[in-house]
């Protein structure tokens, strides 16, 4: 059989794509950039092809169809940039990868940290040789009440590594699990925005979670409270969330991903002017990191996405059930 590949990277997903290709007995083809009107040709003649997070909307997807395609394997957990909607009117079904949990889970611990010890103040004090204390005074995990949104995969290893602070924990998820419930206690999301110090996103976004944090649900947070978001970027409201810096009911916000960030991240555009205002300002504020959406790159990662998008291509053209089939 074979996968077009958009979006393939010489850098680090070569390596894995050859050796998966092989494995699988795929024929590949190759295009380095996103898919677009303009090179959606190059898919011709195959029947699969395999994106990164790329806006799929309905005039693109409508392309893909006329040239034969039959699936679309997108090489991430979040599928929010695919019209699924547009996918299934065309017959073109769509799939998703998943990867080890660990590598998201410890990069939001760390950015936790970050936030609660006043790290980005700290490094960019040392760059220019400023060794003072006052207003990098920082605060200990162990001391803080953590609300975590999402209890799959992803948050359930946070909890189970937020548990060795010491801190007391509340979960959130319409699907509790045993597990969690093992060092965490479920609770109601107004309880969560009471009452924790601290508040961490995991999960994907769709219609009915589009800003979950906007303005009324950060009134009803403590003063101070910090977030954290290594999920999807339109979880929060951002001008809520500025807002919320601004007069100080934010203490802090640490965040991989943001609001519209398709087509910008991944590329070297420091000589570009980028239309994303709010992200400008966001990182002005001492008291806020924003980060490129790197929570999910590791080698083991990396690893994962390419090769369970093949074998999601390959389990479909078999007939086979596909744990990764999402539409």
């Amino acid at each position: 059989m074979k996968i077009f590949v958009y979006n393939y990277r010489e850098f680090d997903e070569a390596v894995y794509f050859q050796r998966f290709s092989k494995e699988y007995g795929v024929e590949l083809g190759i295009c380095y950039d996103d898919p677009c009107m303009e090179n959606a040709s190059l898919a011709e003649g195959y029947e699969y092809i395999s994106i990164i997070t790329t806006k799929m909307d309905a005039q693109l997807i409508k392309r893909f169809h006329e040239l034969g395609v039959k699936m679309i394997s997108t090489r991430t957990i979040g599928y929010d940039h695919v019209d699924l909607e547009a996918a299934q009117k065309f017959g073109i079904k769509v799939s998703n990868v998943t990867y080890s949990p660990e590598c998201v889970a410890d990069y939001t611990v760390m950015l936790m940290l970050m936030a609660i010890r006043k790290m980005k103040r700290i490094m960019q004090r040392e760059e220019i040789n400023d060794f003072s204390l006052p207003g990098i005074q920082g605060h200990e995990m162990h001391n803080f009440t953590v609300g975590v949104i999402g209890t799959g995969k992803i948050g359930q290893a946070v909890i189970r590594d937020l548990s060795g602070f010491g801190c007391q924990i509340y979960a959130y998820d319409l699907f509790p699990s045993q597990k969690v419930k093992a060092y965490a206690e479920y609770a109601e999301l107004d309880t969560i925005f009471e009452t924790c110090d601290m508040i961490t996103l995991h999960m994907p976004l769709g219609d009915d979670n589009y800003h979950m944090i906007n303005a009324d649900a950060i009134a009803k947070m403590k003063q101070g409270v910090v977030l954290i978001n290594t999920a999807r970027g339109g979880l929060i409201d951002t001008k809520a969330l500025l807002d919320g810096l601004e007069s100080e009911k934010i203490g802090a916000a640490a965040m991989d991903v943001i609001e519209d960030e398709f087509g910008m991240y991944y590329y070297d555009r420091k000589s570009d002017i980028i239309s994303k205002r709010e992200l400008y300002i966001l990182r002005g504020f001492p008291n806020v990191i924003v980060t490129p959406h790197m929570a999910f790159y590791t080698d083991q990662a990396v690893s994962d996405m390419v090769r369970h998008s093949i074998e999601s291509c390959c389990l479909n053209e078999a007939g086979k059930e596909n744990p990764w089939e999402i539409a």
